[in-house]
């Protein structure tokens, strides 16, 4: 019997809210601990800006993240800081152009690659690998960190919390009944909301409308985000930022395209594609996926089959890094593979939020 998705969504909160209540009690009497002071919170000497969400993936935290780099285009030095999620260890190390997915985590190897000017380091204790930053760098002017809300030992001073159009938190229940991996309340930590991946400009009603929801206090900034695509552009070898060629062959319309992706959220991608080429096939994998020589061979018969004529692999930027080093050798050697790079654009106030990141940084005590 067909069930209605929002049904669905309401049988499993009811279901599940036992679980969902055992869990929040445990969040609630974690950040008690540190409301109280019974556990430590530190806050660097230099500025932060954490990104995070409340949320299980798919906010649009790097994309954000390279927003912010951008927007602090001229300050030097600047430095990253992120788990790396997927490496192989938790210890602090700084990454390098030519690093790969497994020693590094595949999104801060997609930065570095963009941003090589930029010092990128992943580390589990945020603490411990901000104290290693300042050491490592005299001098570093902020350091930017993705996906730190949760990590409640770090008190950072600027916070930017990530929730989207299409599924807010003040409308998601705490896992295992929702998509919340932190309690709602945790947002009044936040000096910013940004609402990511709206349809379009939010009317001022739109903004209004989106404060009473979120619950924001009068002290709060609130933005909403969209997302802009770049041109397609080939993959040659792993240092591909800088081997992008020609684009207009890559939106002939008798083109096919076998779309990659191990990305939370897929979907505005795969709407994107099918108005470039004739016709898209979606092999879809999980989060970071660690691609195999099993999933080459299943790929290379697929797009062997799903189509006639000319085609060609397409995949996104943190799919690159761990798909480029297996194609050295294997079915799909000589394959062309494109790649298509993500921007997140301020659609309120971009010079209010520029303002908002830019004096942060300039008038940070440490820099008085």
């Amino acid at each position: 019997m067909y069930v209605p998705a929002k049904y669905a969504m309401l049988l499993r909160r009811v279901l599940l809210w036992p679980l969902t209540l055992l869990h929040g009690g445990v969040l609630s009497l974690r950040h008690a601990l540190y409301d109280t002071g019974l556990l430590k919170r530190t806050r660097p000497s230099i500025p932060t800006i954490a990104i995070g969400n409340l949320a299980l993936g798919g906010t649009g935290k790097t994309p954000m993240l390279e927003l912010v780099l951008r927007t602090l285009e001229g300050t030097t030095p600047i430095a990253t800081l992120s788990r790396g999620y997927g490496r192989k260890g938790a210890d602090i190390h700084e990454v390098g152009v030519a690093d790969n997915a497994q020693r590094s985590g595949d999104e801060p190897v997609q930065v570095k690659r963009k941003f090589p000017a930029v010092r990128v380091f992943v580390g589990a204790d945020r603490v411990a690998a901000i104290s290693t930053i300042q050491r490592e760098i005299p001098g570093v002017k902020v350091v930017v960190l993705d996906d730190a809300l949760q990590h409640l030992r770090l008190d950072a001073d600027l916070n930017i919390l990530l929730t989207t159009w299409q599924r807010p938190y003040c409308d998601d229940a705490l896992v295992p009944a929702g998509r919340l991996r932190d309690l709602r309340s945790r947002a009044k930590a936040a000096q910013a909301v940004v609402v990511t991946k709206c349809p379009g400009p939010p009317s001022l009603q739109d903004q209004v409308e989106w404060r009473r929801r979120l619950g924001l206090e009068p002290g709060q900034e609130l933005f909403f985000t969209g997302i802009e695509y770049t041109e397609p552009a080939p993959c040659i070898t792993t240092n591909w930022v800088e081997q992008r060629g020609d684009t207009p062959a890559f939106r002939a319309i008798d083109t096919n395209c076998l779309l990659i992706t191990g990305i939370a959220d897929p979907a505005p991608l795969l709407e994107h594609t099918k108005g470039l080429f004739a016709h898209v096939d979606h092999a879809a994998f999980p989060d970071h996926h660690p691609f195999s020589a099993g999933d080459l061979l299943a790929l290379a018969k697929r797009s062997a089959k799903f189509a006639p004529g000319p085609k060609m692999l397409v995949t996104t930027e943190k799919d690159a890094v761990r798909l480029l080093p297996l194609l050295t050798d294997g079915p799909l050697v000589g394959a062309p593979l494109v790649v298509i790079g993500m921007r997140t654009v301020v659609l309120n106030g971009p010079e209010r939020f520029e303002e908002l990141i830019r004096r942060h940084v300039a008038t940070h005590p440490a820099h008085r």
